[in-house]
């Protein structure tokens, strides 16, 4: 038994693995293979509550805790890093900024619709020149009678054409360095709006839509292939005062809260890649023949998995205690950054280990390991890269040593 679980942590857990082999599994493959956005399913994740698993209630999310969003990510990562993905980002980075630093009029505006998964949302951070720098931020806001005019483009964004409402930040002091950065609720309407209209979510037409804020074309990307990344162009958008969200120069401050607990997402995603290889390679290993025997039987494959197995159930506990520290009011910034270091250098690993022990077939589509292979590596990369990673625990080490 695990000790961060309880039983409605198993029973969750259960439903979503449930879900992931009946709805998930047998889809992949054709998702990856034609980059297609997928509206079924995301309806179905909607309908069983999984946009808003840690929002309360009160506005129309599971009111769960942060543990039981790891664990929904998790388990849908065990089969397709895309579809965790679209939890992932929707969750920590769109929707937790909203009710962590929003008014309770944005919240109530904003948050139903996005923990409801009425419609997506997405995050506006990254530029084309400030990635791992991100106080380098050179979107423009400038203050007008009743709002603001943003002007820039963001990079990379998750969800960027088939979402609605975007957390963005741009610079609204440029004499002030990070300190003259705000966040503010930009909203458009989404790219698929056939899609969106045949499955009964997606769009929701009474949102404030900022003229000038635009999608660029979909990202052809090496993995998490059926997600939707773009650029998010934001050409002299108009943004009302009441959109601005929290203080003006916060954003810096409020969007690195926001990417700490983003990065035990990403931890939990990387969890289930690692997962769903190892889940992968014990199946094969344990059937195939060589020699006349299991190929589980030669003691550098057994030995290579066993030792998988460790380092995973390692990585698993590092992220469900950075989890448990948040859902208690702990510091967890470093835990975090350890979770995310650990766990996608893991799943980049265990992808790989996976297709060495299937041979040949492992390098084919035949298996989800190739996918799964492809799809960790941007585990690396996103929330900030390991090696941003590597800086962040480091600070939080000398500031331990001299406090």
């Amino acid at each position: 038994m695990q000790p961060f679980l309880n039983r409605d942590h198993l029973e969750l857990r259960a439903r979503v693995r449930e879900f992931a082999l009946d709805r998930i599994a047998p889809v992949a493959r054709e998702l990856d293979e034609t980059a297609r956005f997928p509206w079924d399913n995301i309806k179905a994740m909607a309908k069983r509550g999984w946009f808003g698993v840690p929002v309360p209630r009160e506005f129309s999310g599971m009111g769960r805790d942060y543990l039981s969003y790891v664990l929904v990510v998790e388990e849908l990562a065990r089969h397709d890093a895309s579809h965790a993905i679209t939890v992932s980002a929707h969750t920590t980075l769109a929707t937790s900024p909203i009710l962590a630093f929003g008014t309770e009029a944005q919240k109530s505006r904003f948050l139903p619709l996005l923990a409801s998964g009425r419609v997506l949302g997405g995050f506006g951070l990254t530029e084309p020149g400030a990635g791992s720098d991100s106080s380098g931020t050179r979107t423009r806001a400038v203050a007008v009678p009743g709002g603001y005019r943003i002007s820039g483009s963001k990079i990379f964004i998750t969800h960027g054409g088939v979402g609605e409402i975007f957390v963005v930040t741009a610079v609204t002091d440029p004499e002030a360095g990070s300190r003259g950065i705000t966040s503010f609720i930009v909203c458009k309407p989404t790219t698929d709006l056939a899609e969106a209209g045949r499955v009964g979510i997606g769009h929701w037409p009474e949102l404030p839509y900022s003229e000038g804020v635009t999608a660029g074309a979909k990202e052809d990307k090496l993995g998490w292939r059926a997600s939707d990344t773009r650029q998010l162009f934001l050409e002299d958008a108009f943004v009302a005062d009441d959109q601005r969200l929290g203080d003006a120069g916060q954003g810096f401050k409020n969007f690195m809260r926001t990417l700490d607990a983003g990065r035990i997402g990403i931890a939990a995603l990387s969890l289930g890649i690692a997962q769903g290889a190892l889940d992968v390679a014990l199946d094969y290993t344990t059937r195939r023949r060589q020699f006349n025997r299991p190929v589980w039987d030669f003691q550098d494959i057994s030995f290579g998995l066993a030792g998988l197995a460790a380092e995973i159930e390692a990585a698993r506990l590092l992220t469900y205690h950075a989890a448990w520290l948040k859902d208690h009011g702990r510091p967890f910034g470093k835990e975090a950054a350890m979770a995310k270091l650990v766990a996608s250098e893991l799943a980049a690993s265990s992808a790989r280990t996976a297709v060495q022990s299937l041979g040949g077939v492992g390098y084919t589509t035949e298996y989800p390991v190739e996918r799964m292979m492809r799809d960790a590596k941007a585990c690396e990369i996103g929330e900030g890269t390991n090696e941003i990673q590597k800086i962040v625990i480091g600070r939080h080490l000398l500031k331990e040593m001299s406090g």
